[in-house]
C-alpha cells in the first residue's frame, strides 16, 4: 500500500494553488483565498454494502482496508484525522491544543459513505449565536464566545450501519379490553362503573422482513455523548465516500471494533422484532413469551455524519454546543451567570419596594 493514503491528498486550486476545502450543501471544493470553485467528480459506482460475515470471519476485530493519520486527545480521548495544512490544531470536542509531532498511523476499514455537510462554518456560527442570545442569565464570557470564528469545529463522526433479512417465530398471549359493571358503595347509595378488565388467550406465529440501516455511533470517548437531539440524520442523502467532502474538516476514527457494533445492532434489532411481533399479535395488550430471532444475508456500511462542535470552560466545569451540520438542529449543556441571578433578585425585590413606596 502506498505510504500517502488516498485519504491525505490535497487538491490545489487552479488559480492560485492554495488548497480547495469542501464547500458544503453543494458537489463543489472551493478556495477561500480567490474564490475558485471545482466539481467533485462523480463516483464511478455508488456505495456499496459490506458482507458482515466475511469480514467477522477472516479478520475480527482488526479489519483494515486503510491507513489514515491520526492525532490523539490526552484530555478527551477523542481519535482524529487532521489534514496536514489544516488550519487549526485544537480538538474538535473540548478546544484542547494537538500537537502535530504526535501523529501515528493506524490501520482502520476506510468509510463506504459520506453525509457532506449542508451547513458552512458562517450558517453554523449564526446557529450557535442566535441560541446563546435566547438563553437567561448567560455569562458574557459565553456571549463573547459565541463570537469566537475558532471556536466551532466541523467534525465527521463515524457511525456503523448494519442491514439483514429477519425473522422470528414467537409465541405469546394477545389480551382484549372488555368492561363489567361493577356496583360499590358511596354516601348517597349504591352506584355502578364500568370497570376494565383484560381477556388474554394464546397467541403464536411468524414475522420477517428487511432491516435497513440500524444506526450505531462507532465512537467512545470521555465526553459526553452525542445528545439525541442533534443525531438524527436523513441517511437518504449519503453519497459514496470521496476525500473531497473532507476537505476542511476533522475526521474522527472509530474506537467501537465492527464486532463490537454488530452486537450492539442485534439489540436494536430484537427491539425491532418486538415490535413487529405486537403488532402481529394484535388486541389491546400483548404479552411475548419466547422469540427465535434469526438474521441472514447481514451487510454493513462504515459512514461518515456531519455535526459542529463549540467547547467552552466556566468555572473549571467544559460545556459543549452540538449543532447538526446537516438539519442545523442544535442542543448544548450552558453555564448560568450567578452575578447575573444575584442582580435579577435584587432588581425584583427593588421593583416590589418601589411599589410599596408610591402605594402609600
Amino acid at each position: 500500500m502506498d505510504t500517502i493514503t488516498q485519504s491525505e491528498k490535497r487538491k490545489a486550486c487552479a488559480k492560485c494553488g492554495a488548497e480547495l476545502l469542501y464547500k458544503p450543501g453543494s458537489d463543489q471544493l472551493r478556495c477561500e483565498y480567490c474564490g475558485y470553485e471545482a466539481y467533485i467528480e462523480p463516483a464511478r459506482k455508488s456505495f456499496e454494502e459490506l458482507e458482515l460475515e466475511h469480514y467477522l470471519d477472516l479478520t475480527g476485530n482488526h479489519v483494515h482496508t486503510d491507513t489514515i493519520d491520526l492525532l490523539h486527545c490526552e484530555n478527551c480521548g477523542a481519535n482524529q484525522h487532521v489534514q496536514e495544512r489544516y488550519k487549526s490544531l485544537s480538538c474538535g470536542y473540548c478546544g484542547e491544543p494537538l500537537i502535530r509531532e504526535d501523529v501515528f498511523r493506524e490501520g482502520w476499514i476506510q468509510p463506504g459513505a459520506v453525509a457532506p455537510f449542508e451547513l458552512d462554518h458562517d450558517k453554523a456560527r449564526a446557529i450557535f449565536r442566535t441560541w446563546v442570545r435566547k438563553l437567561w442569565f448567560a455569562p458574557g464570557k459565553l456571549k463573547r464566545a459565541a463570537l469566537d470564528p475558532e471556536g466551532m469545529h466541523g467534525l465527521y463522526l463515524p457511525y456503523w450501519t448494519f442491514d439483514a433479512r429477519m425473522a422470528a417465530r414467537y409465541s405469546g398471549q394477545r389480551g382484549d379490553y372488555y368492561y363489567e359493571t361493577e356496583r360499590y358503595r358511596t354516601e348517597k347509595g349504591m352506584q355502578t362503573r364500568q370497570v376494565r378488565k383484560t381477556r388474554w388467550r394464546p397467541a403464536s406465529g411468524e414475522v420477517s422482513g428487511f432491516v435497513d440501516d440500524i444506526l450505531i455511533p462507532a465512537s467512545h470517548r470521555k465526553a459526553d455523548p452525542l445528545p439525541s437531539g442533534v443525531s438524527h440524520w436523513n441517511l437518504k442523502a449519503l453519497k459514496p465516500f470521496q476525500t473531497d467532502y473532507l476537505a476542511g474538516y476533522t475526521t474522527e476514527k472509530y474506537t467501537l471494533s465492527l464486532k463490537d457494533g454488530h452486537q450492539q445492532s442485534f439489540a436494536k434489532a430484537r427491539e425491532i422484532a418486538h415490535t413487529w411481533i405486537r403488532r402481529d399479535i394484535g388486541g389491546d395488550e400483548q404479552r411475548i413469551l419466547q422469540a427465535d430471532i434469526r438474521l441472514s444475508g447481514e451487510t454493513f456500511k462504515h459512514i461518515l455524519l456531519p455535526v459542529y462542535i463549540s467547547s467552552y470552560k466556566y468555572r473549571g466545569r467544559d460545556y459543549r454546543f452540538y449543532i447538526n451540520g446537516q438539519t442545523g438542529s442544535i442542543h448544548g449543556s450552558r453555564p448560568y451567570s450567578a452575578w447575573k441571578i444575584i442582580l435579577f433578585v435584587l432588581a425584583i425585590f427593588a421593583g416590589i419596594a418601589l411599589i410599596s413606596l408610591l402605594a402609600k
